[in-house]
């Protein structure tokens, strides 16, 4: 199961970084958004250390790895066009490790790209420590495993790349906006707060705060952080699983 898993995932990561459209695509619109909305609103927040461009700065890491998953998933609906997905399902290899490598593959990609921006932290005044960078790349990897396999999920249902991204539009891009990424937790409106409880992202983006911002005033601690994103990573991969053993590609 192991090595058709690891073959797929690198046929993903060889695949995504030779269309550079899709690898500027996806650094450069989440760093542009950062730039604008910091410098625009700049000290005028009074989030951590009263600095936008230092409090949105993990919520532009996250949405590194939401842009990656998105174009990574897009291979899926490719594949089923050109032929190769049919050819990979006809093989003997466990369904499951077709779900696996290309999970793998999305995640993969997703941090090759957003942990060195991860490395920017201090030219915004944020001070990365030994132990800080270690839980800022769990929280990455475990997060952009959640959302690679919530990129798959959906492309394996999906016909057509603009009906992917129809999807994605409303399903990924607000569960991004009410992770706290914009705006935190505790100055929003009841309603809000309970959706953005009940958003998983919340609790990735909440475990990269609490990693990579001395005293960050998280709703909830780090280990409850990671644990709860770590569940849904594997409650999402299982799913995926599950939806390609019941159907066809």
């Amino acid at each position: 199961m192991l090595l058709p898993a690891f073959s797929l995932a690198k046929r993903e990561l060889v695949r995504f970084f030779r269309q550079r459209g899709r690898v500027i695509g996806a650094l450069a619109t989440p760093v542009m958004f950062w730039l604008i909305m910091g410098s625009g609103i700049g000290r005028s927040f009074a989030g951590e250390g009263g600095d936008y461009l230092k409090y949105a700065f993990a919520g532009t890491t996250t949405m590194i790895l939401l842009f990656t998953s998105i174009f990574a998933s897009i291979s899926i609906i490719e594949d089923r066009r050109e032929g190769f997905l049919q050819s990979v399902l006809a093989s003997p290899a466990p369904r499951a490790s077709i779900v696996l490598g290309k999970v793998l593959g999305g995640t993969a990609l997703g941090f090759v790209q957003a942990f060195p921006f991860l490395l920017l932290a201090p030219t915004v005044g944020l001070p990365l420590t030994a132990i800080g960078l270690a839980a800022g790349a769990a929280s990455l990897a475990l997060t952009s495993f959640f959302l690679s396999s919530v990129g798959f999920f959906f492309a394996w249902r999906s016909e057509s790349v603009a009906g992917f991204h129809g999807i994605m539009n409303v399903v990924l891009m607000p569960m991004w906006l009410i992770s706290g990424a914009l705006f935190p937790l505790d100055g929003a409106r009841s309603w809000m707060g309970y959706a953005m409880r009940a958003n998983p992202l919340t609790y990735g983006l909440s475990a990269l705060k609490s990693a990579i911002i001395p005293g960050a005033h998280e709703p909830f601690r780090m280990a409850t952080s990671f644990a709860v994103i770590a569940c849904c990573a594997a409650g999402a991969f299982v799913a995926c699983s599950v939806s390609v053993k019941g159907d066809k590609a």
